[in-house]
């Protein structure tokens, strides 16, 4: 794929020698691109980035991700190995591009350093699908996550996707169900299986709701998604109960661990 190759020469100009490896996941190692799927990768560096470094990697982002005909949107994260080996809780992310965050980057930000809690679900992700895009196998590179890092991972992020519950319903509708799966299982396991894996234990009066958004994710992009008055205003009320679920596991998972609702 151009598009991946394209990136991984962006990550050799911006940091050169200073690559320890080059890392595929998400869907495209766990179960296959779809149409809206973004590319995700993740770099590992032996320190943390430099100023210039940082605007040569995201001027070179802005310019190979997006959401255009033939064009996929890149999801790129950067850690100094330093920050994640050995392991602890909650990891520093050294640098993140998303699509999401282009409106900022093109008004002059710069990905700089930061706490970023599910950066133990992207290890987690990348030690699974084992997927090599330049350096070593990552788990030479990597400590395994401990499954309540995986847990304490999965609820923090919570309260920030509820808010885009109403304009994002798709994503929202699903990552719900993998969370939910992943706490369930110890698997973080594509979103159409997760949403199987939840949809066999949903309420009927629930399922629609996720069996409408599996459906968008396998066929179409966001700008092609349409939802019914019945299905949006469905979608509240299965959101409700798979947090009642989530709750439930994170307190056994945990033995206490705060309840995300």
């Amino acid at each position: 794929m151009d598009q991946i190759r394209d990136v991984v020469g962006l990550v050799g100009d911006a940091l050169g020698a200073e690559v320890i490896g080059v890392y595929l996941h998400g869907s495209s190692v766990l179960g296959g691109l779809r149409p809206a799927s973004d590319v995700d990768v993740l770099v590992v560096s032996r320190r943390r980035m430099k100023d210039r470094e940082r605007r040569v990697l995201l001027e070179g982002l802005l310019q190979v991700s997006g959401m255009e005909a033939g064009m996929r949107p890149v999801e790129l994260t950067v850690v100094s190995q330093p920050d994640v080996r050995p392991w602890r809780f909650p990891p520093t992310g050294d640098f993140l591009y998303g699509e999401w965050l282009r409106e900022e980057f093109e008004a002059g930000g710069v990905p700089q350093p930061a706490p970023m809690a599910d950066l133990a679900l992207l290890v987690a992700m990348v030690l699974a699908g084992d997927h090599s895009l330049a350096g070593p196998p990552p788990a030479q590179v990597f400590d395994p996550v401990p499954h309540a890092d995986l847990v304490q991972a999965s609820v923090a992020g919570i309260p920030e996707l509820l808010d885009d519950l109403d304009g994002d319903t798709r994503n929202v509708v699903l990552t719900l169900a993998r969370i939910w799966t992943t706490l369930a299982t110890g698997e973080i396991r594509p979103k159409n299986t997760a949403a199987d894996w939840a949809l066999a234990r949903l309420p009927p009066e629930h399922r629609p709701v996720l069996e409408h958004a599996r459906r968008l994710y396998l066929t179409c992009r966001y700008s092609e998604e349409a939802w019914s008055d019945d299905l949006k205003a469905g979608a509240r009320p299965y959101a409700d109960h798979v947090l009642v679920e989530i709750g439930r596991l994170s307190q056994e998972r945990m033995g206490g661990f705060p309840d995300p609702l």
